[in-house]
């Protein structure tokens, strides 16, 4: 992975959205609410608004549904969340693994896939707690597996594909808006090289 490649589809222009894919410690978040940030776009993050609505964290969540509840959800909360208009949108790792939700990104909006290398991924999310995929005792294993299960996923949705590489938050949203840019505006340059119950539910705040 030591290129940016465009699609050879077009992204769509409606609503101008952004929605950003790729595995856990890809880098979705802090670079969607820079991106956000400067481009005037309002930034949304699939798993805090599941938070937001359930009232618990996501690995309680998982803890009480399960995972196939918890994909539920998602898919719920992506179908309301691609509907907006003018917003940067981090989807969880896993999003792309349901049909519903893949066309449902690349029909609404410019889908950018942050790829990086399971190892790189490991680097990054190894202290973190709140991932409920990698409370195993071979992360690692865990998210090479992740990887080879959902890169040709993420490839399939993606307008474009970056390689997130070592870069810094701020390094990767600058080269991210060049390339967006490009590809608005068609460019044709080369690529560079917990115990079971029910949750509640809560209105998820526009």
């Amino acid at each position: 992975m030591n290129s940016d490649t465009p699609s050879t589809a077009g992204a769509p222009a409606a609503g101008e959205n952004i929605f950003l894919v790729g595995l856990m410690g890809a880098g979705k978040t802090s670079v969607g609410k820079l991106l956000a940030r400067r481009l005037g776009k309002s930034f949304c993050d699939c798993d805090q608004e599941i938070e937001r609505a359930t009232g618990v964290r996501i690995p309680t969540v998982f803890e009480i549904e399960g995972e196939a509840g918890f994909r539920a959800r998602e898919r719920k909360m992506l179908a309301e969340l691609t509907q907006r208009s003018g917003i940067v949108l981090a989807t969880g790792g896993g999003a792309v693994l349901c049909a519903e939700n893949r066309a449902a990104l690349r029909e609404r909006g410019t889908v950018v896939y942050l790829c990086a290398t399971p190892h790189e991924l490991w680097q990054r999310t190894r202290h973190d707690r709140n991932r409920p995929l990698l409370q195993t005792p071979n992360p690692l294993a865990k998210l090479t597996a992740l990887f080879n299960e959902r890169d040709a996923l993420y490839r399939e949705v993606a307008h474009l594909v970056v390689d997130t590489g070592s870069q810094s938050v701020g390094a990767l949203a600058t080269r991210l808006e060049q390339k967006l840019t490009q590809l608005a505006g068609g460019s044709s340059r080369a690529p560079e090289s917990q115990p079971r119950s029910t949750l509640a539910t809560k209105t998820c705040a526009p």
